[in-house]
Order: structure tokens, then sequence, then C-alpha cells
């Protein structure tokens, strides 16, 4: 098993085949994962560097615990508190790391392309842990994953993505992942926080949520990004919360039950509530725990490693 690319950068730049074979791959991950002892030796011969420009928590730790399940020797990086703030550059800064003899980069930066130019400037494989707004590949192979997991396939299925669409890396990497799985896609949130390019890529636009809802088979809400606006968008939280917000009445006003999504971290009561993030409905654990297995597969597929060390 392989992949066409050397890198994960994008969910573009992934043939169907590769993303095919990511969720294979990850089947057997998930399994080892349910296991007593959930850890392979695969990549103990492997050392892996998570450079994060961004904060970050949950990406972080799902990778970092990918890696170590795959016994890699794993190296965290920070923004904060190194040489960048002294004016190291981006190439310098992994220069110095790959003079450490690593295998592989896991970066996460705030300018949309960084991992496009790193692949450019070094010879390790890179993984995007998010750049910008403008993909977050792993996210959206979790999700579309997890989608699979509860729906049997995801051709023909009907998903909305719901929220801050303009910031937000998920959706693209989302729209991306699901057109090549043959889904049907839909977008829904407030028109100032939906761009106007979109429909460019083939997907349908809604400024009514309950439409949407009404529409999808899936609804993958996303957070309200209020640290990448640099002008008010919409009047108040509790306004988006009242028109866009997804609650248990919502939902229970629907003639039939949708599987409810949400890439985190939740604003409970803002773009969703708790009573529909805990709900039967939510498979909002289920994408976290996805997330180590799509990890694992992934660093295990761009690797070159032949088995799966069990």
């Amino acid at each position: 098993m392989s992949l066409s690319v050397q890198h994960l950068l994008g969910i573009k730049e992934l043939k169907t085949e590769d993303i095919q074979t990511i969720f294979r791959t990850a089947d057997n991950f998930k399994q080892v994962l349910q296991r007593p002892i959930k850890k392979v030796p695969t990549l103990r011969d492997t050392t892996v560097a998570n450079i994060f420009f961004e904060n970050s928590t949950r990406t972080r730790i799902s990778f970092e615990l990918a890696e170590k399940r795959l016994s890699a020797d794993v190296v965290n990086f920070s923004a904060s508190g190194s040489s960048v703030s002294k004016g190291e550059t981006l190439v310098d800064t992994v220069n110095n790391i790959l003079a450490m003899k690593v295998d592989m980069v896991v970066m996460r930066h705030s300018a949309s392309g960084a991992p496009w130019f790193l692949a450019n400037h070094i010879d390790a494989s890179i993984i995007n842990a998010g750049d910008g707004i403008n993909e977050h590949p792993t996210q959206a192979l979790l999700d579309a994953f997890s989608m699979r997991e509860r729906l049997g396939k995801l051709k023909g299925k009907r998903i909305a993505i719901i929220g801050d669409i303009m910031h937000s890396r998920v959706a693209l990497s989302n729209i991306f992942c699901l057109q090549k799985l043959g889904a049907e896609v839909m977008v829904a949130g407030p028109p100032t926080l939906i761009p106007k390019y979109i429909q460019d890529l083939g997907v349908k636009v809604e400024y009514d949520v309950k439409k949407a809802l009404q529409w999808c088979e899936v609804a993958n809400v996303l957070r309200i990004q209020l640290e990448r606006q640099n002008k008010p968008l919409f009047s108040t939280l509790r306004e988006y919360a009242l028109f866009y917000g997804i609650n248990k009445q919502m939902l229970d006003s629907l003639k039939k039950e949708i599987v409810i999504m949400h890439p985190g971290p939740i604003n409970r009561g803002v773009e969703i509530n708790s009573d529909v993030a805990d709900s039967s409905q939510s498979i909002i654990l289920d994408q976290v725990e996805n997330g180590v297995a799509i990890r694992m597969a992934v660093i295990y597929l761009l690797s070159g490693k032949r088995d799966l060390g069990e």
C-alpha cells in the first residue's frame, strides 16, 4: 500500500484511490487501537517533528498519540519561546530540526501555503496540520471516515457544512474530500461568512439553516472563528446562535434523524447547543477517536514502510 504523493499538503492533491487507501489502512489501525496494548513497532526507527506555529490542542495531541502508537520518536516544537520570536525564518527553523535527522514533519502554520513552501525547500515528508484558511487535510479525512463508518458509504449522500465557511480550512478540505468520494455538498450560514467564490467549487449554498438541515443527511457544524475576523461579520454571538445555531428543538422539528458532527473546539450555546452535541445523533467523539487512526494511517503510508507492524 502506498500513496501517489510524497507529502500530505492538501486533499486537492490526493486521488480518490489515495483516500480509499488511507481509509483501509485506518480500518486496520483502528483494530489495533481496540487492543489492550495499543502500539505497533512499525516506525521505531523513524523520527517525526511536530512543528506548530499556531496554538493547537486536539490536533497536536492526536498527531503525537498517533506517532507514539506507531513507536516513532517524537520531537515537539512550538513557535512561542523559540528562535522564531528572534526572527529566525521558517526554512532555517526546519533545516535546523532536520539536521538532527528528522524523517517527517507535521506542521501547522497561520500562513496559507506554508506547507507547500516548505515542501519545495526540504527533503522530509510534510504533513499539513492546517495552514491559514486554506486546508486541514487530516481533519477532512477523519470527518469523511467517520461519515463512512456511520452511513456505510458516501457516494450520493447529502452533506451540509454549516457555519463560518469563509475562515475555515476544515470546510475547504471537506468539500474536496467529499466530492472526490461522490457526496453532494451544501454550505450554509450567514451571507457574510460564505465566500462569493464557493459556488465555483460545485457546492450548493443555503442561507437558511433549517432548510439545509431538511436537505442533508449529515450536518458538519463549524466553529465561529472570531480570532480570524478582522471586522464584525454579524451583530452578536447571541444573534448568531438565534438564527444559525443548531439546537434540539430545531432537530426535533425535522421529519428525519440526521448525523451531527463538529471538528472542535465547540462553542457550546453558539453554533451548537449541548443537547445536540451530546445527543445520540452526534458522532463528535467518534471523530476524535478516528482522528488517531487516520493520522496513524497517513504517517505510516508516507513513511514508505512495508508492513503494519502487527
